[in-house]
């Protein structure tokens, strides 16, 4: 979750040296015990927490720790097999003491529900936030790959203002999913997204899912009940396209909601390893000291899982090691879209230069001049220079065959006169034959 992400950022920036605390480590340890068993979305399980957290702290189990950073990193590291987004933080700026400054929660962006102690409401106009704004609101990358396969990098879910709407959030949202409106297939890639706000992952989610379809999570807490559907829904769903979500360890929080949500509703194909099973919204809470903890305030339960993925982590429907999930999702959105049009040439290309296995073999005898041309050997690849141009790679698919690598649609075949030796170099394209060049060396 974003709130937890920013939290860990700011510690590692903090100087390499003692700070003096302002309370001792029993102090500590017990105001957060006392934050969680007020604050914990399940009363009864918070109350279990904050017991064992108190007894082990009356037994001196953090008393050693004076460095504040260390018992922080050891109260983390206590707390989080219980519930994954716990996390304790220390920051020598803050308040010195348990009474200095606002004692309530302050929520990552979006994040329901309300807490108790913050008492705001679930949705309300935001200030413009400069770091949201230079990471575009999440969007890392947005391009076509061979096919006309739609890819977006998310690393975050940003909150959307659905009151406000010139929201950037939402207009960044609108961006991404305009350019591959045309695309046959669309990749989200999750794989480094740690999370955010529920209400672009309930946006980003209708846009692929019927208007009002009963496929949201809902966050149960001790107020209540809120939903992630947002309150404004994509105006044009893609209710066909093929979408797949890459997820890793590193997928966390909000960045599982949207897979979550999408499988469960069999409306997406997720790639890769399992996500990090952190599914339970909440925020910092100040506890004096400068330290400060992440309490879960709301615990969602999908409707047509009935669960959710703290813990376990959400699964994923093709398992395939993280650096391979690209690669994987890609050829089957090819082999999606040649399946539902055989004829389509692009996709087959893509798919042909992706799975092929052809060893290089002998390639010296390619390697020459072929008019403007200039052909060498570079590894297992062909490197082809004209003049001033950068170098074209080429890979053997079968044969004199040859695809130019990064770009499928773009392929070379050589010739041979009959004592075997290579004489022409041809170039072909999707649309037909292009120019010839005859070997001149």
């Amino acid at each position: 979750m974003r709130a937890l992400l920013f939290a860990t950022a700011l510690m590692a920036a903090f100087p390499a040296f003692a700070q003096t605390p302002t309370q001792t480590p029993r102090e500590t340890a017990n105001a957060v015990a006392g934050r969680i068993r007020d604050l914990y979305f399940d009363p009864a399980a918070g109350d279990r927490i904050a017991d064992g957290l108190e007894a082990e702290s009356a037994a001196g189990a953090f008393d050693a720790l004076t460095d504040p950073r260390d018992l922080a990193a050891t109260l983390s590291r206590r707390l989080r097999p219980l519930d994954a987004h716990f996390n304790v933080a220390f920051d020598p700026n803050a308040p010195a003491g348990p009474g200095a400054g606002p004692q309530r929660v302050v929520r990552a962006p979006g994040s329901p529900p309300p807490s108790v102690a913050a008492g705001e409401p679930v949705r309300r106009a935001r200030p413009a936030n400069p770091m949201e704004a230079r990471g575009h609101y999440g969007f890392r990358k947005v391009e076509i790959l061979p096919g006309n396969v739609g890819y977006i990098d998310l690393r975050q879910f940003s909150n959307i203002d659905f009151e406000n709407p010139a929201d950037p959030a939402r207009r960044a949202a609108d961006a991404a999913l305009s350019f591959v409106a045309d695309a046959d297939a669309v990749i989200f890639d999750l794989r480094d997204n740690g999370g955010g706000a529920p209400s672009m992952v309930g946006y980003l989610t209708s846009a692929f899912t019927p208007a009002n379809a009963p496929i949201y999570n809902i966050f149960h807490s001790r107020e209540g009940t809120e939903s992630e559907a947002p309150t404004v829904f994509y105006p044009t769903p893609r209710l066909e396209v093929p979408v797949y979500v890459l997820i890793s360890g590193r997928t966390g929080s909000a960045g599982e909601a949207f897979p979550y949500t999408l499988q469960g509703a069999r409306r997406a194909t997720i790639v890769g390893e399992a996500s990090g099973g952190a599914a339970n919204p909440g925020g910092m809470v100040p506890v004096g000291g400068g330290f400060a903890v992440f309490i879960s305030q709301g615990s969602p339960k999908n409707p047509n899982t009935g669960g959710n993925w703290e813990g376990t982590g959400v699964l994923p429907d093709v398992a395939v090691p993280w650096d391979q999930a690209l690669a994987r999702a890609h050829t089957l959105a090819l082999e999606a879209i040649l399946a539902g049009d055989s004829g389509r040439t692009d996709a087959a290309w893509a798919l042909q230069a992706m799975n092929s296995t052809t060893a290089a073999g002998d390639l010296a005898p390619y390697a020459g001049a072929y008019g403007e041309q200039v052909v060498s050997v570079a590894g297992d690849r062909l490197n082809v220079v004209r003049g001033r141009r950068p170098p074209v790679l080429l890979a053997r698919l079968d044969g004199d065959l040859f695809t130019v690598v990064g770009d499928p649609g773009r392929r070379v075949r050589f010739s041979r006169d009959q004592a075997g030796r290579v004489v022409t170099m041809d170039q072909v394209g999707l649309g037909g034959p292009g120019p010839r060049a005859r070997r001149s060396d």
